[in-house]
């Protein structure tokens, strides 16, 4: 297979995370066909030195300000650089790990559906039964986000289809083919700079007539907590920071992006009234 995977992967500190996904990833059945793009955004745990010493790893540096879209950004520009049009991108979160034919399996995925974009079914260290995340569904008139798993019964859970459809993927595991960046654009840092900037450009594929998949024998493994819990700041923090997945600016912003004309100038209101209608008591 004469082509390259391009592994884009942001991280800001938690070495101890970024030194197990290289070995996940060097592990794989398909390594010699790996890019491992590491984007430092500012780490000062010695996450620069150790990347510094890692012959098949490419670091590339920002200085804290990059955020997810931009760092998944930075790294798909050097792709449009080393890349071609045959190649694949790969984002990773570096808490995740794989099993050694991981790669291989999105890469099949993607091509028996005829370049699919594919993303990952998420088991959950020491949860029972282990997978906890499909994918998104996204009911854009209301403005909801839930996981397709939770529409699935205990019994398809335990045992669950090999591929499913999805309204959009996350940044925890997705292929997708190299092509489609060229064709469609990259991320809006400007706009999303970290949270549901994964979810924008998948739908934005995905109205393109890109297929959004998830393999669940694609699975990435990832330890109990993950991403940011924004139950114990702030409300003007939950609300505005740019760490929160609460902030309700972005929020705005992603249904601004993936909403038809009609969604698009309702959208302010309707958010304000189901935020009002949320907060009622029941």
């Amino acid at each position: 297979m004469n082509l390259s995977i391009f592994v884009l992967i942001p991280v800001f500190n938690r070495l101890h995370h970024t030194k197990r996904i290289i070995e996940a990833l060097r592990e794989q059945t398909k390594a010699d066909n790996l890019h491992i793009v590491i984007i430092n955004d500012g780490s000062t745990d010695g996450t620069a030195e150790y990347l510094q010493l890692q012959k098949d790893v490419i670091e590339l540096r920002g200085d804290g300000n990059l955020w997810w879209g931009g760092s998944i950004q930075m790294g798909l520009d050097y792709v449009y650089v080393q890349g071609n049009d045959e190649d694949y991108v790969l984002f990773l979160n570096n808490d995740t790990w794989f099993a050694p034919d991981y790669v291989e399996t999105l890469i099949r995925i993607s091509r028996e559906a005829g370049g699919a974009a594919v993303g990952s079914a998420i088991h959950e260290e020491g949860h029972d039964p282990p997978l906890v995340s499909i994918g998104p569904k996204i009911n854009i008139n209301r403005l909801a986000v839930w996981d397709l798993l939770s529409q699935l019964s205990p019994e398809e859970q335990r045992d669950p289809k090999r591929t499913y459809r999805v309204d959009a993927l996350s940044g925890r595991g997705t292929l997708y083919p190299a092509i489609l960046f060229r064709r469609y654009g990259g991320m809006h840092t400007r706009l999303l700079p970290h949270y549901m900037a994964d979810y924008e450009i998948a739908m934005r594929f995905g109205r393109a007539g890109i297929p959004l998949l998830v393999s669940t024998e694609a699975v990435v493994f990832s330890p109990p907590v993950y991403g940011n819990d924004v139950s114990k700041i702030g409300l003007w923090q939950r609300y505005f920071s740019i760490r929160s997945s609460s902030n309700i600016v972005h929020g705005l912003m992603f249904y601004l992006l993936v909403g038809s004309f009609v969604q698009r100038i309702t959208a302010p209101l309707r958010m304000l009234c189901f935020a009002i209608l949320r907060s009622l008591p029941r």
